[in-house]
């Protein structure tokens, strides 16, 4: 992980440790995540020659999650993906970040088909993508705007804690490469994630009108 990337980390934890500090005197509407999961990259965003692997290990994301009112709200969040290449193609190691801003939006109470305790999140917005190749390409680095868009499936344990699966796509908002070697283990493409981790309440209750 890039010296930036760690920067970004450690902020996004801060966030969530003076959230949760301000949660122990307040009943306000907070959530912290975290998850681990897969990604799989559009092969479009190599240049000719090189080719990621369709399923790639880890995917960490990290964030904090406010409703404003009981279906709507916004969270922010921070995303760090290893990609690697496919066999028999030229080796590479990339680091894929990102930090997105997004809106929250939770159809649960008017989806009454589904089963007790499980509820259905929908989440999208902008952000900014940082790629940092390792080995031989280091300074082949490359970063851009994306928009990214998911949906998120809980089963709550507890009035605080939810485990959840979240399937998201980030499309990158990015040109082609100057020049093909400014390419080389690099990525500019769109990127497919599916994720499960935890979701638990910084407040004291699921939502306090």
């Amino acid at each position: 992980m890039t010296r930036t990337n760690k920067k970004i980390l450690s902020l996004s934890l801060f966030i969530l440790i003076t959230a949760f500090g301000f949660s122990q005197r307040t009943t306000s509407k907070w959530k912290a995540q975290l998850a681990l999961g897969v990604n799989s990259p559009s092969q479009s965003g190599f240049v000719y020659g090189f080719e990621g692997k369709s399923i790639n290990f880890p995917t960490v994301n990290l964030g904090i999650q406010h409703m404003f009112k009981r279906q709507i709200g916004a969270k922010l969040d921070y995303g760090f993906n290893r990609i690697s290449n496919q066999d028999n193609t030229p080796e590479f190691k990339l680091n894929y970040s990102r930090i997105n801003a997004q809106f929250v939006y939770d159809p649960t109470p008017s989806l009454h088909f589904l089963p007790f305790r499980m509820g259905v999140v929908t989440h999208a917005g902008p952000g900014f993508s940082f790629v940092k190749p390792l080995s031989v390409y280091t300074d082949n680095n490359t970063s851009f705007f994306n928009v990214m868009a998911g949906l998120e499936i809980h089963y709550g344990i507890t009035e605080r804690l939810s485990i959840y699966t979240d399937v998201s796509y980030i499309y990158g908002v990015s040109k082609d490469f100057d020049l093909p070697a400014e390419g080389y283990g690099s990525f500019n493409g769109n990127l497919l994630t599916i994720t499960a981790g935890v979701t638990f309440s910084l407040s004291g209750c699921q939502y306090c009108d």
